[in-house]
């Protein structure tokens, strides 16, 4: 079995202001649409993986909390991670 991940190739469809801005962002940094869409989808993927981290911290701050008001500040601020505004 070989060791090098090959890519593989999807299609999709974006609405055209973000193809605007992808294309914008390409020339910017001199690389391929490609290459913008891959970083953007990574970075997006980083940041549900940092967003699901921070989540998981509140929940092991509820649990140790020894105050009312501290636990109520945690579970708001999950309401709000959960829900949104």
């Amino acid at each position: 079995m070989s060791s090098t991940k090959k890519s593989i190739r999807k299609s999709v469809s974006v609405p055209p202001t973000v193809a605007k801005r992808v294309r914008s962002l390409a020339r910017a940094q001199r690389t391929s649409e490609s290459r913008v869409l891959v970083e953007l989808i990574e970075t997006g993927l980083a940041a549900k993986d940092d967003e699901r981290q921070h989540f998981q911290d509140l929940v092991d701050q509820l649990a140790r909390a020894k105050t009312k008001a501290e636990q109520k500040r945690l579970k708001e601020e999950l309401a709000r991670l959960t829900f949104g505004d």
